[in-house]
């Protein structure tokens, strides 16, 4: 049975409000981390939280029911197929910019996206419960924000400006940090600045609201750039996604995602990251 992208879009406004209610319940104060449940994941810098699982039980709850033959993959519990899939998936990152979160800085988020049997990206939704701002889209219908009680539709970033920003990240892997720091300073021809931010769903969201100019950024998971991607696309920008092996096949192997680029902007800026 086809779902209607607006149904869809609904549930994952639902799911993504129950796992941003989760993380707005971060004790106050810059020094509340030993509270937080911290645990380091392998590498450096790459942590969880009990907050990180509690909202992603959150975000699976609030699918579950209302669409309980869809299948899940999500960052800290992988892969849940029911016994009669649908043919959707939903994609989830119930805590992008989980360093952000420890050290109380402000960009993070909880994403969720979903896809139809043929893997096109149907609805998506970025909320982030520390800026006040919930960024949406469906596919065909646009990409909205909301914040202040006002909903404002999303149209990119302003074509011909000057000062242009670029967005990005690096990666936790020391050898391929020290390639994209090799690398930085043919990146940055055509932009004035770099901002790094610390979540990509925020990063691709702030392309579609026309904060920045362009975002590009190498060793992406799915649930990174899945809703913030569509978010990008629905907006007018220019939107590449990685190549890789979906985690319903196992996922793409650590080499293989390092290797590839996630990027939105203007379609003039499309030509200034690596292929």
């Amino acid at each position: 049975m086809t779902a209607d992208v607006l149904e869809l879009l609904a549930v994952a406004r639902a799911a993504a409000a129950a796992g941003a209610e989760v993380l707005a319940a971060r004790p106050a104060g810059p020094n509340s981390a030993g509270n937080l449940g911290v645990v380091n994941k392998g590498d450096a810098g790459d942590w969880v939280t009990a907050f990180d699982v509690a909202a992603e039980n959150a975000v699976r709850g609030a699918i579950t029911t209302a669409r309980p033959h869809d299948t899940i993959t999500g960052e800290e519990h992988g892969t849940t197929r029911p016994e009669q899939p649908s043919g959707y998936r939903w994609s989830i990152d119930p805590l992008d910019g989980t360093t952000n979160f420890i050290r109380n800085i402000v960009y993070y988020a909880t994403s969720v996206a979903v896809a139809d049997a043929d893997g096109v990206w149907l609805a998506g939704v970025v909320n982030a419960p520390a800026l006040g701002r919930i960024y949406s889209a469906a596919r065909g219908h646009g990409a909205w924000l909301e914040e202040n009680g006002q909903r404002t539709q999303l149209s990119g970033p302003l074509l011909g400006r000057t000062g242009l920003i670029v967005a990005s990240g690096f990666s936790y892997d020391p050898a391929t940090r020290a390639e994209q720091f090799a690398g930085l300073g043919n990146l940055m021809e055509g932009f004035a600045d770099l901002r790094r931010l610390g979540s990509a769903a925020l990063d691709l969201c702030l392309v579609a609201d026309g904060t920045h100019d362009a975002f590009g950024e190498r060793g992406l998971n799915e649930h990174d750039y899945a809703a913030g991607a569509l978010i990008a696309e629905e907006a007018g920008c220019w939107v590449r996604r990685p190549r890789l092996t979906s985690p319903l096949d196992g996922g793409p192997t650590d080499a293989d995602r390092l290797e590839a680029w996630t990027c939105a902007g203007t379609l003039e800026l499309s030509g200034k990251f690596p292929l």
